[in-house]
């Protein structure tokens, strides 16, 4: 089915699968692979490039003895901390290489839950199954939000929270045409930058903060709190993701974490 809404472009979601997957495996040799014991070792919960604490932003609230489906788990280290602070986590992913080296941390780490191979759009799992739904940089960015939040409304039991991060409209705005740190002017227009194919990369969806509310809400959900993120004061420039030096960070918001509830 293509996107019908109008200015969005006539695309097939078959295609932008591919070559998002073909990206992530890419990158999980890259990059991703080695840094999974890193990342499943830390001890606190920390957002984004910058290490935003949990305990500070307060997003998820109290996920003990919740059932928590992870939308573009990638390696999974977002499940692993939810598994460690009692949840009962389910992550899904759309590439193999990436729950490979996920699968491999649980053994190492001896920590285990279920590892789904899917389509955060489609997902094989059942209505009403879940309590918190959490993306952070998984299908938040690589899923069209128009398939991506009517299904985490479809997973989600009535009641049940959405929590995603991801890349703030100021910092794609800002980001050269070819890649790069963002510099501190607009470099594109907002209008029109919902689907993103950046030279070499994927395929990425960046609305306006006005749409996303309005497919939130379409989906039944109301917003709780949408958090600006800035890099804190210590923070060092991410040696791998490009999108933002960490004193342009401590400027301007590179991140949008976003909290809603549904109401049905």
């Amino acid at each position: 089915m293509s996107s019908t809404r109008p200015g969005s472009p006539m695309t097939d979601p078959r295609d932008d699968l591919a070559v998002n997957r073909a990206l992530w495996t890419v990158v999980n040799a890259e990059f991703t692979d080695a840094r999974a014991h890193e990342a499943w070792s830390a001890k606190d919960f920390v957002w984004g490039l910058f290490g935003n604490p949990e305990r500070q932003l307060c997003a998820l609230g109290d996920v003990a003895e919740l059932d928590v489906v992870e939308l573009g788990c990638g390696t999974a280290y977002v499940s692993a901390w939810l598994a460690r602070l009692g949840a009962r986590p389910v992550g899904v992913d759309l590439t193999p290489a990436q729950l490979d080296t996920a699968r491999r941390c649980q053994e190492h780490f001896g920590l285990s839950f279920p590892l789904v191979e899917a389509n955060a759009e489609d997902i094989p799992l059942s209505d009403d199954s879940f309590d918190l739904a959490v993306s952070e940089y998984g299908a938040c960015v690589w899923c069209d939000p128009e398939r991506w939040i009517p299904e985490a409304a479809r997973l989600l039991r009535p009641g049940g929270r959405l929590v995603f991060l991801t890349n703030s409209v100021q910092a794609t705005v800002c980001v050269p045409e070819d890649g790069g740190h963002a510099v501190d002017r607009l470099l594109r227009p907002q209008k029109g930058m919902s689907r993103m194919k950046w030279p070499g990369g994927g395929i990425e969806f960046h609305p306006s903060h006005g749409d996303w509310i309005r497919i939130l809400r379409e989906n039944g959900f109301v917003v709780e709190a949408l958090h600006e993120l800035y890099a804190p004061d210590d923070a060092k420039t991410h040696d791998y993701y490009e999108i933002a030096t960490a004193q342009w960070a401590r400027r301007w918001p590179v991140e949008d974490l976003w909290t809603a509830q549904l109401t049905r």
